[in-house]
């Protein structure tokens, strides 16, 4: 071959390469979810660019141009609203002031109940209730004395009712008076815990941590030493943990290069895991059956009426079986996280439930009965922390709180009471209970004119607002007044315990709705002209922010359109 058919054949070979690499990155790209859930970069470079700027006064009451007489009645509803709530939580106030003083948690979340634009005015008026010193069937009250139902869940662990976890944390406090807390040699009953576990997973073996995210960062770190790949494949909106590798972009100050944020339910998605040879596993949150491919879904990012949900348990089931088939033909780990869902779907969690078996699994706070804890189940071949041949190459995890007395005495009580026939009655009717529960609800709002409406997966809830409104955030503090404890998300997310009795969901829809019609009353939910859909109020936003962006001020003048 002359020097002349060699220089062709490499260019031909490297326009051929060009070609396939820029084939694959398209496939990719289409695979990603079209917004900014889906293009992790993109959104932690657009967040740097949003401005910060305040809504005040009248600007705050009219930032959608509304008639004289709406912003009257929503000034003086907003005034009452805060005089009520601060009127009857005087030292509740006292102490959340300390508290986002110097607990930086506190500060968080206090600052990001609401979309920042409105944020100063409501950090200092509508200061929600903290600090709560009793629960009693599905009731909690706060330091003034307060009555509320319970929505939060705490956090997903709240399964089966707090005077359930009460009992289990008391005698396991009890059990282990003699050991006490030893840490590092296991308890005798580490071993029935583990029996137990294993026999609801499914699977072999059992690590045990001290949360829910150290098990997905150990989950992930055995799959990529295992495949001897690092690809992580998560899916837009889907939350493994606050660590860097599963939380890119916003949010993320350390780039997360080895993670890809594809499309769930997407046969893209399903190509892109069948033709790559670089990933290592496939992270699932059962969770995201709500509302694929969008975050959580929490009143800070609630700045129109465009939150969407809704559950198609057969669709969702349909795509863990095709994801399923496609990493196992190309040799990819799939994770199913159920740190969050725990038990509430089914007593062997969310594999039973929709039938699919993951290669490992991971639980958390729920499976712990009440005290925190996180556990990793998988397949032999790929917990195995060493390999036999060569003995230097190990993938190190321990913790201080692993296997912790206590706690593993309050899992041992849980896992036994899972095991009783009044539980198991619990599981066969999860779905047509709640289902039933949210019908019912959504009828008496739907007759009552509320443009309102809730979706659900078993015993979570969501809430979705049917009339373009700027002001939906604001529902969360009309449900505090009606005596209605909502997590610090706000009306994104409700979770029910399964101890509600029918007689507890009523009492629960009466407060919803004697909300929803003071929120109404207000006038929140009055629209003008300048903001009659959801597309004219995101235009509207985005005016704002440019404003705010080329102006040397932190607020807004008005009206925007002069």
């Amino acid at each position: 071959m002359n020097l002349d058919s060699l220089t062709l054949l490499l260019g031909a070979s490297a326009s051929a390469y060009l070609v396939l690499k820029a084939h694959r990155r398209l496939q990719l790209s289409r695979a990603k979810h079209p917004g900014l859930s889906g293009h992790v970069r993109m959104a932690k470079r657009v967040s740097k660019l949003i401005p910060n700027y305040a809504l005040e006064g009248d600007s705050f009451f009219n930032c959608d141009d509304a008639s004289e007489l709406v912003v009257d009645r929503r000034r003086k509803g907003f005034h009452s609203l805060s005089k009520d709530l601060l009127e009857r939580t005087p030292l509740g106030k006292r102490m959340l002031e300390q508290a986002i003083s110097n607990i930086s948690d506190a500060q968080f979340t206090h600052k990001y109940r609401v979309p920042f634009q409105f944020r100063k005015m409501v950090n200092a008026h509508l200061l929600p209730a903290l600090f709560l010193n009793k629960s009693e069937g599905v009731h909690l009250w706060d330091v003034d004395g307060n009555e509320y139902i319970d929505v939060t869940g705490a956090y997903g662990t709240n399964l089966l009712g707090y005077d359930a976890y009460k009992g289990f944390i008391r005698q396991a406090a009890l059990d282990m008076d003699a050991l006490g807390p030893v840490l590092g040699p296991y308890h005798p009953v580490v071993l029935d815990n583990t029996r137990r576990i294993l026999a609801l997973a499914g699977q072999d073996e059992i690590s045990y941590h001290m949360s829910g995210t150290e098990a997905v960062m150990q989950a992930v770190r055995l799959a990529q030493y295992h495949t001897g790949r690092q690809r992580i494949v998560r899916f837009a909106g889907a939350y493994h943990g606050w660590w860097g590798d599963v939380q890119p972009g916003i949010g993320n100050p350390v780039s997360a290069d080895r993670t890809l944020t594809l499309q769930e339910v997407s046969q893209r998605t399903l190509h892109v895991l069948a033709t790559r040879k670089d990933i290592a596993c496939v992270l699932v949150n059962p969770l995201q059956a709500l509302h694929p491919n969008t975050n959580a879904p929490g009143d800070s990012a609630l700045i129109s009426s465009g939150r969407k949900a809704g559950y198609d348990k057969e669709g969702y089931t349909q795509w863990l079986k095709q994801l399923r088939q496609v990493c196992t033909e190309n040799g990819i780990v799939l994770i199913l996280d159920e740190v969050f869902l725990g038990f509430r779907l089914a007593k062997g969690g969310a594999q039973d439930y929709f039938g699919v078996r993951a290669d490992m699994v991971t639980y958390g706070k729920t499976l712990g009965g009440g005290l925190p804890v996180g556990v990793l189940c998988g397949k032999a071949e790929l917990m195995k922390r060493y390999r036999s041949d060569k003995p230097a190459d190990i993938c190190f995890a321990r913790g201080t709180f692993n296997s912790h007395p206590y706690v593993m005495q309050t899992m041992n009580l849980f896992l036994k009471h899972i095991d009783s026939e009044q539980v198991e009655r619990m599981y066969q009717t999860v779905d047509t209970l709640w289902n039933t529960r949210r019908a019912a609800l959504n009828k008496r709002m739907t007759e009552l004119e509320l443009p309102v409406e809730v979706q659900n997966m078993t015993s979570i809830f969501t809430i979705l607002y049917n009339k373009p409104s700027r002001f939906n955030w604001m529902f969360q503090f009309y449900l505090l007044q009606a005596g209605v404890m909502l997590s610090w998300v706000g009306s994104g997310r409700m979770i029910f315990s399964h101890n509600y009795t029918d007689a507890d969901f009523d009492v629960f829809c009466d407060r919803f709705i004697q909300a929803a019609r003071c929120m109404q009353a207000d006038g929140w939910w009055e629209t003008s002209e300048a903001c009659n859909s959801n597309k004219k109020i995101q235009r509207r936003v985005l005016k704002e922010t440019w404003r705010a962006l080329t102006s040397s001020m932190g607020s807004i003048s008005w009206p925007l359109s002069k």
